[in-house]
This record gives C-alpha cells, structure tokens and sequence, in this order.
C-alpha cells in the first residue's frame, strides 16, 4: 500500500469533489452510531465548508419517493441544484453520478452518507480501485450500529481510503489563515455548527465590537 503522507497527500479545494450519498429520513431513523442531531449538524457544515471554498458538491438519494428526499439542511445550501435519485444501491455504478464527477474534473473525491457500511463503502471501495484519491468523512456519515461503522471504516483503510472529520478537511482547505478570501466566510460557515469553539468565536466578535466605556470624571 502507498503510503499517505507528504504535502502532496492534503487536500486542496482547487483538486476536490465532494458527493454527499442518501442523507434521507429512511437512513437516519436506523441511524446507531452517532448522535441523529450531529450527523444533520456535521453534514450541514460539510457542505456549507464546501460551498465556501467552490468545492463542485454531487448531491444523491436512493429512491426519494420512498426514502424520503435529502434533508433539507442541505438542499438549502445549494437551492438551485439537481439532487441525482438513483436505484442502484451502490453510487458509483450509477452513470449520472459518476458522469457529474469526472465532468468536474477533480481527482480528489470525498465522499460522506448514510449508511457507512453499504452506501459510503460500497463507491468508495470501487472509486478508489479506479484510481480516485479517495477520502471519507466519517462524522458526516453514520452506520446502523457502532460496530457497523468501524467495520466499514476497517475495510476501507485497509482498501487504501483515507479517513477524516469535517472540521479536519475545512482546516485542510484553509491551510493558512492568510489565505483572507476564504478565511472569514469560513468562519462565518462554521458559528453555527462548531460547538463551543464557535460561541467562543462569537464572544471574542461581541467584545471588539464593545466600545470601551469613558473614564469617570
């Protein structure tokens, strides 16, 4: 197995594509091993994060009419795109996707859905035999049970995939807080969907923004 490691091994925007698979009401109501409410939140800031630094993002569900369609989180992050509903369960044999993914041209292909070890694994295994550079997001995506979603993380690894959180990729697009097109919009992505680091954030903003009272005469 190559090893991943070196400057060239980080992921750059400019060089990523990001495809978010089956985030429908049918997946999270057998979702077991995380929290519902953080996979909404962590995927949410997923493709905000994306958004804010151009990333082309695929949009899919399996079977919308009875799964239900792609949480709304995310729809309205991109309220003009076509949300690609497939029968296969497998996304990468599905030939409107894998079209609209190499029509962007990017090679680093990152990949979060419901359920890790079916709907996530499945591609990623078959992209990353291909040839794509392909990393998964973990906490925006989620298994039927904790074991489920090891195991599906275990296989992939051993597949050669790379593995990683949202914020870790949000920081690896940013990579230098000079970079100031990016760095405030970014910022402003993440205050709703980074815990106590983000109210921190905005704490720090209420207080510059707090005159300095007058000295008592």
């Amino acid at each position: 197995m190559a090893y991943r490691n070196g400057l060239d091994s980080l992921l750059r925007p400019e060089d990523s594509v990001l495809v978010l698979i089956d985030h429908q009401p049918y997946q999270l109501a057998n979702l077991n091993s995380h929290d519902p409410q953080a996979v909404v939140n962590n995927t949410t800031a997923l493709a905000k994060v994306a958004k804010v630094f151009g990333v082309p993002t695929i949009l899919t569900t399996v079977v919308a009419a009875r799964g239900g369609n792609l949480f709304p989180h995310i729809t309205e992050v991109f309220p003009d795109q076509e949300v690609i509903d497939r029968t296969f369960i497998n996304t990468w044999e599905d030939s409107k996707v894998v079209d609209a993914v190499k029509a962007t041209g990017r090679k680093q292909l990152i990949i979060a859905g419901l359920w890790t070890e079916i709907c996530v694994a499945m591609p990623a295994i078959q992209a990353a035999g291909e040839g794509w550079d392909v990393t998964v997001i973990t906490d925006a995506s989620g298994g039927t049970s904790v074991e489920a979603h090891e195991v599906a993380i275990q296989r992939m690894i051993a597949a050669g995939i790379n593995m990683m959180t949202w914020l870790a990729l949000a920081a690896e697009w940013q990579r230098d807080w000079a970079r100031a097109e990016t760095a405030m919009p970014l910022n402003d992505a993440l205050k709703y969907h980074n815990g106590g680091s983000a109210i921190a954030y905005l704490w720090e903003q209420q207080l510059l923004n707090t005159p300095v009272p007058s000295s008592a005469a």
